[in-house]
This record gives C-alpha cells, sequence and structure tokens, in this order.
C-alpha cells in the first residue's frame, strides 16, 4: 500500500496572469534589401516612463530569460536603450557582447567632464567587445571621445529635417566608421531620400511596426532568491547551491533556461543544475540571483506545486539511486521536479518544455511518457494519488518492494518540506 502525500492538488495558474507575463516589443532594424541586421527591443511590461538603470537590466534579463530568444532576435543583434547608470550596471558580465548593441543618449546639458567620464564608461565595455549606437547629437562638437566608440549612428526623421540629415551624413562619413540608421522612416520618400545620401540602414513604420511577443514566466519567491543570494555571499559550497536548486522547480527553472539563451554565448546546452552552477562561477550567479530577485513578485507560484514538484523529483532520485548510474539519477530528478512545469506555467507541457533545455530521455519522460524514467514517473504519481494498483504493477516491473518505495517516499516529503 502507498503512502498518499499532504500536497495540495496543484491548481493551473490563471493564463492571463499579468504578474506571470512578460511583453517585448521588437521593431527591425534593415538595409535597403530589407535584410533584418537586429531588433531594437522595448518593455511593454512596465510603463515607457520607467526607463531607469534597473529597467535597462530588466528587460535584458527578461528578453534572454523568459522570452523565446529565438523566436525574439533569432541570431539577430539586439539593440537596447540604456542609461548612463546602467552601462556601469554588473548585468552587462551576464550578456554576450556579440549579441548586444547599446544605445547611449547624450548627456543632459552637454557637461563636457560628464561626457569624458562617460567615454571611458564605454571604452572598458568597449574592449570586452561591446558595440555602441548613439543618436546625431554624437556628431556635434563636444562629443568627439564617443564618436571614436560609434558603431552605429541614428538620425531621427522625426527631429532632423532633410537638410541637417544631408549635413550629417556627409559629416558622419568622413570622421567616423560608424554605420548609418535612418529611424523613423515612414514614407517611401524619406526612404528613397535617405538611400539617396548613402544611408543604408533603416528603421521605421514604412519598413516594420513594432510587434509584440510574450513570454509566460515561473517566478521562484523573493525568499528563496534571497537565501540563493546568502550561499553565495558565505562562499557556500556546489553541493549546498545544487541542493537548493534541487527544492526550487522555479529557481533551477530559470537558471536552466537562462544559462541555455542565445544571449549568454555558449556553444552547448547545459542540462543540470551542477554543470549550470560550474559554468556561472559564484561571481555571475550572484549577479543573476540579484537580477532575478529585482524582477520577481513577493509571492511567486503557489507554493503546494513546487514543494509537489520537489517530492516528485527527490523521490524519482531515491528510486533509481541503486538502479542507475549517478547522472542517469541527476536526469530521474529533472523528471519528477519538471513534471508540473504545465501547471507552472499554465500551458500544455510540449509549449512548456519548448523555454528550457533538457536531454532527450528527460523529454520522452515528461512529453512521451516513455523510455527509461517514465515508469518511474508513473510509480511517483501513483504514490502520490494513492493508487494501489497502479503502485503495485510498476513497482513489481522495477522490481521495488513496498517497503522500499514507501520508504523513499517518507524521506522525499521529509526532504521537500519548507525550512
Amino acid at each position: 500500500m502507498s503512502i498518499i502525500s499532504d500536497a495540495l492538488t496543484p491548481m493551473k495558474p490563471p493564463p492571463g496572469d499579468a504578474d506571470n507575463q512578460v511583453v517585448i516589443a521588437r521593431q527591425a532594424i534593415v538595409d535597403d534589401t530589407r535584410t533584418v541586421l537586429g531588433y531594437e527591443l522595448f518593455d511593454r511590461s512596465t510603463s515607457p516612463s520607467q526607463h531607469t538603470a534597473d529597467s535597462d537590466a530588466a528587460l535584458l534579463f527578461n528578453a534572454l530569460s523568459f522570452a523565446d530568444t529565438e523566436t525574439l532576435v533569432g541570431n539577430k543583434l539586439v539593440f537596447i536603450n540604456c542609461t548612463h547608470e546602467s552601462l556601469a550596471g554588473g548585468h552587462l558580465e551576464l550578456i554576450h557582447p556579440d549579441k548586444v548593441v547599446l544605445e547611449v543618449p547624450p548627456i543632459a546639458g552637454h557637461d563636457p567632464a560628464l561626457i569624458a567620464k562617460m567615454a571611458e564608461v564605454m571604452q572598458k565595455l568597449h574592449k570586452e567587445g561591446f558595440r555602441f549606437a548613439f543618436n546625431h547629437t554624437v556628431l556635434t562638437r563636444g562629443y568627439a571621445p564617443w564618436r571614436a566608440l560609434a558603431a552605429y549612428v541614428k538620425l531621427d526623421l522625426m527631429v532632423l529635417s532633410s537638410d541637417k540629415v544631408e549635413a550629417f551624413v556627409q559629416f558622419a562619413r568622413s570622421n567616423t566608421s560608424a554605420q548609418l540608421v535612418a529611424e523613423k522612416v515612414e514614407t517611401g520618400e524619406q526612404h528613397k531620400l535617405l538611400a539617396s545620401y548613402g544611408v543604408k540602414l533603416f528603421q521605421g513604420y514604412w519598413f516594420a511596426k513594432p510587434t509584440m511577443v510574450k513570454a509566460l514566466t515561473i517566478r521562484p519567491s523573493q525568499a528563496t532568491i534571497l537565501r540563493l543570494i546568502n550561499l553565495v555571499r558565505s562562499q557556500a559550497d556546489t553541493a549546498e547551491l545544487e541542493e537548493l536548486l534541487k527544492r526550487d522547480p522555479t529557481l533551477s527553472f530559470n537558471l536552466l533556461r537562462f544559462i541555455n539563451a542565445s544571449g549568454f554565448g555558449l556553444n552547448c546546452e547545459i542540462t543540470s543544475f551542477r554543470h549550470a552552477l560550474m559554468i556561472l562561477g559564484m561571481h555571475k550567479l550572484f549577479r543573476w540571483a540579484a537580477l532575478l530577485v529585482s524582477t520577481s513578485r513577493s509571492g511567486g507560484p503557489p507554493p503546494a506545486i513546487g514543494q509537489t514538484a520537489a517530492v516528485r523529483g527527490r523521490l524519482m532520485e531515491l528510486l533509481t539511486a541503486e538502479l542507475l548510474s549517478p547522472e542517469e539519477c541527476d536526469n530521474a530528478f529533472t523528471v519528477g521536479v519538471f513534471s508540473l512545469l504545465d501547471s507552472m506555467l499554465g500551458v500544455p507541457m510540449a509549449k512548456a518544455l519548448e523555454s528550457v533545455a533538457l536531454p532527450g530521455p528527460v523529454v520522452d519522460a515528461l512529453l512521451h511518457r516513455r523510455g527509461l524514467y517514465a515508469p518511474f514517473l508513473e510509480l511517483t504519481e501513483a504514490c502520490e494519488r494513492g493508487d494501489d494498483a497502479v503502485f503495485a504493477r510498476v513497482a513489481n516491473a522495477l522490481a521495488l518492494s513496498s517497503r522500499q518505495v514507501n520508504m523513499a517516499h517518507l524521506q522525499a516529503l521529509a526532504w521537500a518540506e519548507p525550512t
């Protein structure tokens, strides 16, 4: 006879819950053949008036963590508007510079000392591989320290008259190596005129209106993230950090999705928590956790879902401990802990699995209920439901006694209890 868990039945969060949704707008930057060079991104989850250093960090974080980056930008460049304060933020350490162009506004009042100071900040980022886009102001007197850093110069047709645009184009071609982008191009006549001046890149309604990309999220509670930050600060070992990730499926899901995002610059998929921790290292893990806490709400998902998933993961790990290799036991844990991913996100499992990289056998178990881990998942769910018939059939097929399974279930329930 199986032991019935006291965990509450997981409930799907409302699919339209605004707290669980990230909305990012993108507008294409194209050449004169309408081939897309990149996309400028805008955060539509917050008010446009809230453009701050924190919102810059959140936009980059959300774009790389929650949205499907292949759908959002593919292998194209990402143009991100930055405040001056955000250029000094540690979040840029998490981003692969080849993917990102930082759009930097001019200094209010054009103070020469501040222009020089900001040039030093950008020079450091430039050495790390970041590229910069500026508006036409960079071509005016006083911004010479910035011009050498310009990869792109944007010419706003809502601000500049046609004669001024031509003068700026001529100056830029003689004094910078930057590519020129005509933005807010709204008519064919504007496009034809700018092309006659020698401009090769364009952005505006004439070519493409901004499109919205929406993504559902599952955000860990701030208390859990703060526990992670405290472990990092105290130089906890990998085993302790991995234990925390295992206990909170929302945390581990977010980490795997982030580290496998195209903007991180890896050439291989990371599918285990231990490997993710080794790749990130303590410093970047701290940066990631700090960004995560700044973009998370205080509550997180219903605690019963996370706890039930943690029990499943631990139980599958214990059931396979004497039957499979250590790597396969890790995968068994992953099957259990992500077996409620559809409930967490409020979408079908196939859709949920699109947003995180997992080994093929894990996907087979979760999506098709087949393969090495499928019977262990079936037994785990039978324990949870108190389904004696399924429990007896699957335990017998796996050559596991009722006592072995029940003891493992008790240990899993105790392990997953909130500390």
